[in-house]
């Protein structure tokens, strides 16, 4: 078993790119910060701060174009993907993470965004979870064994 999961919440630190793919598929990529606070060596207070590369295909990236900008923050899941290109005889390497669902949480001006219901894209087909089964109809046969 493998699992490649990532979970962020942060802020756009650039207005999405709009692109298509060859076959006319929607991508939206752009870049997002988050930040970490710790205590140095001498106990000042510190703050690191990354930069991830996202891109999100698809109607999620039709939305993504649409509404998100610079300064917007966002809660995104996705996949960690690294590319190989060679260029100049240059093997180069690219790591960004896939989003495949996105939350839109607010923008920099503390104004929330009115799209704030998550927006969700399937995992692409390849991907073979199983459906998940429906919940039980009816508990009544617990209600006399509550345990306190």
């Amino acid at each position: 078993m493998s699992v490649n999961k990532v979970i962020l919440v942060g802020r756009l630190g650039r207005d999405p790119e709009a692109r298509y793919t060859a076959n006319q598929q929607p991508i939206c990529s752009f870049a997002v910060a988050t930040s970490r606070r710790y205590k140095d060596k001498e106990g000042n207070n510190q703050e690191q701060t990354e930069w991830h590369n996202i891109s999100m295909f698809g109607k999620l990236a039709e939305i993504g174009n649409q509404y998100l900008k610079k300064g917007s923050q966002v809660y995104l899941e996705g996949r960690l993907q690294t590319n190989k290109s060679e260029k100049d005889g240059q093997t180069r390497y690219f790591t960004q993470i896939v989003a495949d669902q996105m939350t839109m949480l607010g923008s920099k001006d503390g104004g929330g965004s009115s799209n704030d219901a998550g927006m969700n894209q399937a995992a692409p087909a390849s991907s073979s979870q199983p459906t998940a089964a429906p919940a039980a109809s009816s508990f009544d046969e617990f209600e006399d064994d509550i345990p306190f």
